[in-house]
């Protein structure tokens, strides 16, 4: 049984007075892993004031790079000395608004999974190419990317979130049936890239408009393992209601 996985993305939010309010009202059970991934500004105030709790601190994002001239950029080993326990790559924001491309995103879940962090690699379609029938195509393609360049030993503590574009903070959620199809998909992919064994240990997430009357039916689903949240990780108790349907 693979241990269920719920993480916060905060996205561009947050204050120091309203992150010290959320960590103070955030109590979840041992038998679900939960992570929040704050502005990359936030994370020394969220490692210290989580420090003993079961909630763990990922970032949004990292470099591919280890050092050198790349201003505003955060490397993986840096994250690893904070204390930071996952990084988010591939985000659809950071492929559709700063360009990253396939390859880019490769480079930067080797350099996460290198520096003995898990990556959160996120891979999904947008409406035009659901509409288009291509999901299965473009999942492929994104996963194949990092197949290429990751040794088969980087998968080993690797999270992957299917997140559909059209799905993101729009109210708009994949039907658990719809969920649950991609992410058979994806195991299925794993299974032949890593072998049953490794595969069958990738905890899978969904991701897009997860919320506390959702994600109950979605996390019954055999292959949906969790979910990546975003606006409703902002509200405590709206988090620790998604938390509760992870442990049911």
């Amino acid at each position: 049984m693979r241990k269920p996985l719920v993480a916060g993305n905060w996205k561009l939010n947050g204050t120091l007075a309203s992150n010290r309010q959320w960590a103070s009202a955030v109590s979840p059970p041992p038998s679900v892993d939960v992570v929040v991934c704050p502005p990359a500004v936030y994370l020394p105030q969220m490692l210290d004031v989580l420090q003993g709790t079961q909630v763990l601190v990922g970032s949004q994002d990292a470099s591919e790079h280890g050092s050198g001239a790349f201003t505003g950029e955060i490397a993986a080993s840096m994250l690893d000395e904070l204390g930071v326990n996952y990084v988010i790559v591939g985000h659809s924001e950071r492929r559709s608004l700063f360009a990253e491309s396939d390859q880019r995103v490769a480079a930067k879940f080797t350099a996460v999974a290198q520096a003995q962090l898990t990556p959160i690699l996120c891979v999904g379609e947008t409406e035009e190419e659901r509409e288009a029938g291509q999901t299965e195509a473009v999942v492929q393609r994104q996963l194949s990317a990092v197949f290429d360049v990751a040794d088969k030993g980087l998968w080993q503590n690797a999270v992957i979130a299917y997140e559909p574009v059209w799905a993101i903070g729009t109210g708009r959620t994949a039907t658990p049936e719809m969920a649950q199809a991609v992410h058979k998909t994806i195991r299925d992919m794993l299974t032949e890239a890593l072998g049953e064994d490794s595969a069958q240990q990738v905890r899978l997430l969904y991701g897009g408009s997860v919320k506390p009357d959702n994600a109950k039916a979605l996390f019954e689903q055999n292959d949906i393992d969790g979910g990546l949240v975003g606006g409703a990780s902002l509200k405590a108790e709206d988090f620790m209601a998604i938390v509760a349907a992870a442990e049911e």
